[in-house]
């Protein structure tokens, strides 16, 4: 039997278009115009998903979502948004929504997030905050474009294909690797991962291929590899592009014959390793510039996965930052339970080039500094290192301007009504009365009156 769904908009249009739409991709499709309307149908007959627009006459969208809430909080509700409205979507985000579309949005991932949400577990609906269970664990996510690469991921994991994960730092890229390595048949064995740009060139190479007791000066016993650590599960080489020319020819030799060489051994191991890599470089340039093996870079990206920044998966941030809220509570020792709506607004709306790293660094240091359950503010602004602009209502705002203009132009003039009008491009009489509204006097910004003779 096909799914129920409930759409909610006061656009008669929009709203006969979406019937017609999803009915034709073979759903049940009941509609109301308002948050009145749409309650009503639910106490009669209960739908398995509602899809509803923000900005609603009466009972907006968000508190739409308020009442679904209280009385079935396992129904999810994805909303609809126009750019004007995102701010507003991301703080329902917070409190539970599934997820948002924004206007205008393209039919196929309507239909695609759609069909997710009904594909949710009930207690994974009714509770999309709580951490996900499984291999992915540890990816906090309900955004759409993560979504699509979770997909992929779990598709790619249960084959051997190497995978290559590209992404900018700070952007979750061994997170991801783990996750592949949990989905894999190889679970059970280790995870093994290294920064091939963190350990210097002379050293890498006995890392990751061991070494034999007097291979070199210091070598004072045998030393076991990280391949052969990872015997039977998976090495993550994070910062593969920074691996050296000559580690890279050693490393391709390894992939090919499946057996490693300690350094100042007479002979190779096998191993049994399924390689998963990680770059924030562009290895196509460094290919061109001859910097990375072509032989190489094609054993490695069998699949490549490109992980989207922080700023691209703008509704993930207010799950993010509470889940590290909750941690760094514990860590700590402080009730935390959560940021001032203008707070998770700044967060929401933060640039972000450090991605998912920075905003855990933010989110650590406001927790270290809070004196009170809710984050204020001015702590996130000052993690953010934003200046703590004070936001005036508009008329306060105008007059300050205003003020502050004309007293530029009295000074500029010497207290010359006459050209200070002028250069305002006002009549004398008008600015006379703007000089009286903000209590000026021109007299004061004259210099010294010229001695009578």
């Amino acid at each position: 039997m096909s799914a129920q769904l409930l759409l909610v908009d006061d656009d008669a249009d929009l709203l006969k278009l979406l019937a017609m739409r999803l009915g034709a991709a073979g759903y049940q499709v009941a509609t109301a115009a308002n948050a009145e309307q749409a309650l009503a149908q639910i106490a009669v007959k209960r739908p398995q998903l509602v899809l509803s627009d923000v900005r609603l006459p009466g009972r907006d969208g968000l508190a739409l979502f308020d009442a679904i809430r209280e009385r079935h909080p396992a129904l999810p509700v994805i909303l609809l948004t126009a750019h004007g409205t995102i701010p507003d979507a991301v703080e329902a985000t917070a409190r539970g929504v599934y997820t948002y579309l924004t206007k205008p949005f393209d039919g196929k991932a309507l239909l695609d997030t759609i069909a997710r949400a009904l594909s949710l577990p009930a207690s994974d609906a009714a509770a999309p905050s709580q951490q996900p269970a499984g291999w992915r664990a540890a990816i906090i996510s309900r955004s759409n474009v993560m979504s699509e690469l979770l997909a992929e991921a779990r598709l790619v994991a249960a084959t051997e294909a190497s995978v290559l994960i590209r992404g900018e730092s700070g952007s979750g890229k061994e997170l991801l690797a783990q996750a592949i390595h949990k989905a894999s048949p190889r679970a059970g064995r280790p995870f093994v991962a290294v920064n091939c740009g963190a350990i210097p060139e002379p050293l890498l190479e006995s890392e990751l291929f061991g070494h034999v007791k007097g291979a070199f000066t210091g070598a004072l016993a045998h030393h076991r590899g990280l391949f052969q650590a990872a015997d039977g599960g998976s090495l993550f080489l994070d910062e593969i592009g920074d691996m050296p020319p000559a580690l890279q020819v050693k490393l391709l030799r390894v992939l090919q014959e499946r057996r490693v060489r300690p350094v100042g051994a007479t002979s190779a191991l096998p191993v049994d390793v399924r390689i998963l890599s990680a770059t924030h470089r562009d290895l196509d340039v460094a290919l061109a510039e001859g910097q990375f093996r072509e032989d190489l870079y094609y054993r490695l990206n069998v699949v490549s996965l490109q992980l989207p920044t922080l700023a691209e998966r703008r509704e993930d941030i207010p799950l993010l930052a509470q889940h590290f809220l909750g941690r760094l509570a514990l860590k700590y020792g402080k009730p935390l339970n959560g940021f001032a709506p203008d707070a998770l607004k700044a967060l929401s709306l933060a640039s972000w080039p450090g991605n998912v790293r920075q905003l855990h660094n933010v989110v650590e240091q406001v927790s270290a500094l809070a004196t009170t359950p809710l984050i204020p503010l001015s702590l996130v602004q000052r993690a953010l290192r934003l200046p703590s602009m004070q936001v005036l209502p508009y008329a306060e705002a105008r007059r300050r301007f205003e003020h502050e203009y004309l007293v530029g132009l009295l000074k500029l003039t010497d207290g010359n009504v006459a050209d200070a009008a002028r250069l305002a491009e006002r009549n004398r009489t008008e600015f006379y009365r703007l000089l009286q509204k903000h209590g000026l006097t021109p007299d004061l910004f004259r210099g010294e009156a010229p001695v009578a003779e």
